[in-house]
């Protein structure tokens, strides 16, 4: 073991480093601080868990940090644990990502349109102690250190790091990726690495490189990295594209990178931990099972494996784990935002479909990749919204089993609204199609029916005008509010859309004169009006604007 040499001011950033965050989630009343005994094996991940799956209120989740941290045999851990820092809840992640939610796809369009190179520095925190060599295997030295906590007490076969950041290089362009897979803790010296096999450039295409070659692939895995770093390693990054480089565009400033002791690779110098090694390209091991993001849990499968060359930490780290699993998650509140921005963006500039207003990837239970809503503005014409929803099913492997189109008066997180628009603005047998030759991508495979796939799309909009919405207007609405509120004090309302009555088009003069008239209390004049209109040439129900 070597400790650096004391620095005299630490590298100069214009970002948060994980303390950094900490410390704002504290002054922000969104960290919880458990000192306690908690066992990370059996009762870590479960008590986050609960915020989840235990009915509270998004909005009141909060991150935790386990600062009396014990295993299953009685172990003492010397470093805390800290869950859910990254998408806990809505403020949480606003903290993180250093932007209001409102404003996040905003910021990413920045971020890929400016992505800052990161800059190289040469001392950095997370070498603040070096373990290498024969050191490794000595008790408490290695992984065994570290206290990595069990995501899925009960199904899961070994603690997991769930916010690992592989950092590999391309052997041919030089272009490192940053890429956050789950790593099993396999002993002090050795971890696993399961890819998802990523069919884009990453670290399985490195590796299929590496492999071609008949060499080992080196990586280092960042673990408690800045927050900018981690958002931009769970996106889908364009090739060539340094997920460094978009989180300094995330942040408008370059992000400090070191390089690393025993790999030829720059790595995040403000990381808590970072472990270097080499990935074996020629044999593969069994890992798993695991539970996975998309709701079940991952069985067996033979996967790489890093023998560990070195352990460097900052002097007082903070172990990080991400909430995965069934969603909703950690992971899959700090994915959604960039992961909508990535398919928005394809729609409307690789595309070039215009009037699409919001891509909605659906979170709950099914984890962001499997139903997708595209909305669009009223008028857009039927060949765009069926290229719009072609797109979405195609753009990535795992992505789109369920494609529904509305128009933006739909709200897409509310699944009677996205019934309620099937239901009346489709026609099943006009508006539905199967997309075939799919692969199941993320998810259970299915071993009775093989790996092909198929995408379901739904053509829910507008093809003409329809008469309002089935509410009160908003004013009487709002009105209305004041009253059980502050009159009545009979609590705080949480208005869930549609809460007012809206035009849809089928809507004319003289009928909003009649409903003023109404809300005057001057409806008999519509009466007398309406027996002058007598006519005994229509059948009964026949519309009135049918008829001249």
């Amino acid at each position: 073991m070597t400790t650096s040499a004391a620095r005299s001011a630490p590298p100069e950033r214009a970002y948060m480093d994980l303390h950094d965050q900490v410390r704002a989630l504290d002054e922000a009343g969104l960290l919880i601080r458990v000192d306690v005994p908690i066992n990370k094996d059996t009762e870590m991940h479960p008590l986050m868990r609960w915020q989840f799956r235990g009915g509270i209120d998004e909005n009141d989740r909060k991150a935790m940090l386990f600062t009396n941290v014990v295993d299953s045999k009685g172990k003492h851990y010397d470093f805390p644990v800290l869950l859910g820092a990254m998408g806990a809840s809505p403020a949480v992640f606003e903290i993180g990502v250093g932007y209001p939610v409102g404003e996040v796809r905003d910021a990413w369009a920045r971020a890929y349109a400016n992505p800052i190179a990161p800059r190289i520095v040469e001392d950095a925190p997370c070498h603040d102690v070096i373990i290498e060599g024969d050191a490794l295997d000595e008790p408490g030295c290695g992984v065994d250190a570290l206290p990595v906590p069990i995501s899925t007490p009960g199904w899961d076969n070994a603690p997991y790091f769930s916010t690992s950041c592989f950092v590999t290089k391309d052997p041919d362009t030089g272009v490192q990726n940053v890429g956050l897979y789950r790593s099993q803790v396999k002993s002090p010296r050795r971890v696993g690495m399961n890819p998802s096999v990523e069919l884009r450039a990453g670290i399985y295409a490195h590796w299929l490189k590496y492999k071609a070659r008949g060499e080992k692939m080196p990586a280092a895995i960042a673990v408690g990295v800045p927050p900018s770093i981690a958002y931009a390693a769970v996106q889908k990054a364009p090739e060539g594209l340094d997920e460094f480089a978009l989180a300094g565009g995330l942040v408008r400033s370059p992000i400090n990178v070191v390089r690393a002791r025993t790999v030829d690779l720059l790595v995040p110098a403000e990381a808590e931990f970072v472990i270097e090694g080499f990935i074996d390209t020629e044999f593969l091991e069994p890992e798993a099972p695991f539970g996975e993001s998309h709701g079940y849990v991952n069985v067996q499968e033979y996967n790489a494996f890093m023998d560990v060359t070195c352990i460097t930490r900052r002097e007082q780290p903070i172990l990080t784990s991400f909430m995965a699993q069934l969603a909703p998650s950690e992971v899959s509140v700090m994915r959604r935002p960039g992961q909508e921005f990535i398919f928005m963006n394809h729609l409307r500039n690789a595309l070039g479909i215009k009037g699409v207003t919001r891509v909605y990837s659906h979170e709950r239970l099914t984890g962001g990749y499997k139903t997708f809503v595209v909305q669009f503005e009223r008028g857009v014409p039927d060949d765009e919204v069926w290229r719009a929803m072609y797109g979405i099913a195609t753009i990535q492997r795992s992505s789109g089993k369920l494609v529904i189109a509305t128009n933006d008066d739909i709200d897409p997180t509310n699944a009677d609204a996205l019934l309620w628009a099937i239901a009346f603005r489709s026609k099943p047998h006009l508006d539905v199609q199967i997309l075939p030759h799919r692969h199941e991508g993320h998810g259970p495979r299915d071993k009775t029916r093989g790996t092909e796939d198929s995408t379901l799309l739904i053509n829910a909009t507008l093809r003409q005008d329809f008469p309002p919405i089935s509410l009160p207007k908003r004013e009487y609405m709002e009105r209305a509010r004041v009253i059980w509120e502050d009159v009545l004090h009979l609590g705080k309302l949480k208005p869930e859309a549609p809460w007012f009555g809206y035009s849809l088009g089928a809507w004319t003069d003289e009928l909003e004169a009649q409903a003023q008239r109404a809300v005057e209390s001057d409806y008999w004049q519509t009466g007398r009006e309406f027996a002058e209109r007598r006519r005994n040439d229509v059948e009964m129900n026949t519309e009135v604007r049918d008829v001249t």
